[in-house]
């Protein structure tokens, strides 16, 4: 659920659910720990989350001295509506892929660490009482557990060894090639 803040026309904003004003810097912490948020007008109910949040971003930007060029923004200017339609198609298409690659490596490093015997991994595995693991509802002795963890570390073994294999191949190329 988003939380509501209504913007007051003296440009004052206030958390309906925390009932108690906050400022942009507030609003900009909410949403970096992952609250949805929505200002809308008190008055007329109008949804003015763009606005703010376009607000915020234009306050960090002169804060931090020119985040974004000045040609973007003198193009954005420019070409108008197209542009900026383009630009939030463009940005909204990259923060999704973005944010699908992120939890695409967390899975992935949750399962190769969960094989690799660092320990259980949230939802996924669970200990027993009697030290038998349950994955997906079947039942895995922690010896086989142990055994895959093994094979996984001679792999890494020798994966450097072959890479040390490599470098030394290389090396001795560049200096033949001297």
């Amino acid at each position: 659920m988003a939380y509501v803040i209504k913007r007051y026309s003296n440009r004052k904003l206030y958390d309906t659910q925390e009932s108690r004003y906050v400022t942009l810097e507030e609003i900009e912490e909410m949403i970096r720990a992952g609250r949805e948020i929505s200002v809308v007008d008190a008055t007329s109910g109008e949804d003015l989350t763009s606005v703010t949040l376009t607000q915020i971003i234009l306050e960090n930007e002169r804060n931090r001295r020119a985040n974004l060029p000045s040609a973007f923004l003198h193009q954005l200017i420019k070409h108008g509506e197209a542009w900026q339609d383009f630009v939030q198609r463009t940005m909204r298409s990259s923060l999704e892929g973005f944010v699908s690659s992120q939890r695409d490596m967390e899975r992935v490093f949750r399962e190769w660490s969960s094989r690799s015997g660092w320990g259980p991994v949230t939802g996924t595995t669970a200990t027993t009482t009697a030290g038998e693991t349950k994955r997906d509802g079947s039942e895995v002795k922690r010896d086989s557990a142990d055994a895959e963890a093994d094979k996984l570390r001679e792999e890494v073994s020798a994966l450097r060894d072959r890479l040390r294999s490599l470098e030394e191949r290389l090396q001795k190329r560049k200096a033949d090639a001297k």
